[in-house]
């Protein structure tokens, strides 16, 4: 009968100079939308705690995506740029002290973003591995695509090697298929997961949402946590937090962007909220529109009745966090992960003490043996 097209596709694309992509679509779009839908007719909430923009779909589609890679690239947007920075460094310091040249064979990248981040580890990994695969999964399809272009081909990656698959992790049923589909690819050679850019603090139920992730782990897999971290709680920091992302036109124009691409509101942008507040053991900020307007709004939504903003009435945008070391620390321990190693920095683009930080963690599957060959470290800068 012959070879299937996809023991072909390698030899059809070898030499081709096209921006071709390989992309695994993991679920129908048409159901994204609809719980999309369904999040936005949610109860009146003055404070950003009813209708809401899901968690993972500020990213999700061509126009939140292109607004994310401006936002990502602004020189106001301090966050985003110093966080790049500090990756670097930490990446550097946890691949010797974690052992993952040695332990680790094929990368899986659990929210691609930029693609920046994948091409440092790529560049190292692949050095130590050849025959390594690269697997990024998002939600996103074009986040993917862009995202997997600068990883591979900025940092000399062979595409042949390379799988984009589409698919929303924060439900377990797709977490239980993405663990089998990976266990039939690489069957038992050891996985470095990765979640960096604090993707974890952007879920509302970030314990469950991660622990949910622990489920894609086997004893010889790692996973590459990074968070962003806080030194102190209190009602002053928490401003500050909030400060951090309202500073940049650029931020504020992707954080609203799945509403502008997705209803016909008309988003002034002056009624978009940034909200911080101490949340337990941990910073909360948190991004809503509210209608400041005295009467009601009638939003469409995609397949669905429209329905009423009266006044006051908010739509949540995003949520973040920043952790304590106490908080992250109870965070990969409800996941049920370990730390093997950890590097903690705390940012230095302003003048006096900040707070803020990043805390990169490298973990594994917990109650799977002492395997680490160094006791977690701290770095202070």
């Amino acid at each position: 009968m012959g070879e299937s097209v996809i023991k072909r596709l390698e030899q059809a694309l070898a030499g081709d100079e096209f921006a071709w992509s390989l992309l695994l679509v993991g679920e129908d779009q048409s159901d994204k939308l609809s719980t999309l839908s369904s999040a936005l007719r949610g109860d009146f909430s003055a404070t950003g705690d009813g209708k809401a923009i899901p968690s993972g779909f500020a990213y999700w589609g061509i126009g939140p995506t292109i607004a994310w890679i401006n936002a990502s690239k602004d020189p106001y947007y301090l966050v985003i740029k110093v966080g790049t920075e500090m990756f670097l460094r930490q990446w550097r310091q946890i691949r010797v002290d974690g052992g993952i040249a040695q332990d680790c064979v094929h990368l899986v990248s659990l929210g691609v973003g930029t693609g920046l981040k994948d091409r440092v580890i790529l560049e190292d990994m692949y050095r130590n591995n050849p025959s390594m695969y690269y697997v990024p999964v998002d939600m996103s399809a074009e986040m993917l695509r862009i995202g997997m272009q600068e990883a591979v081909r900025g940092g000399s990656f062979p595409d042949a090697r390379a799988l984009s698959i589409q698919l929303d992790l924060s439900m377990p049923s797709n977490v239980e298929e993405l663990r089998d589909l990976l266990a039939r690819l690489v069957g038992e050679e050891p996985i470095l997961f990765s979640l960096t850019g604090n993707t974890a603090a952007n879920f509302e139920a970030d314990h469950e949402f991660l622990g949910g992730l622990t489920r894609l782990l086997r004893p010889q897999d790692r996973l590459l946590l990074e968070v962003a971290s806080t030194e102190r709680l209190d009602d002053r920091v928490a401003r500050a937090a909030a400060d951090e992302y309202m500073q940049t036109r650029a931020f504020t124009e992707f954080v609203t962007s799945a509403l502008r691409y997705n209803t016909d509101l008309k988003v002034n942008y002056d009624h978009v909220k940034f909200v911080g507040a101490v949340d337990e053991d941990a910073l909360l900020v948190k991004m809503f529109w509210q209608n400041e307007t005295e009467a009601a709004i009638r939003l469409a939504i995609p397949g669905q009745l429209g329905v009423n903003l009266h006044p006051s009435d908010t739509i949540r945008l995003l949520t973040t966090r920043k952790y304590t070391p106490e908080s992250v620390e109870r965070l990969i321990t409800a996941a049920g992960l370990a730390t093997v190693a950890v590097v903690r920095e705390q940012f230095r683009h302003m003048r006096g003490v900040n707070p803020f930080g990043l805390d990169m963690r490298l973990l594994k599957r917990n109650g799977d043996g002492d395997v680490g060959r160094h006791s977690p470290f701290e770095i202070w800068t």
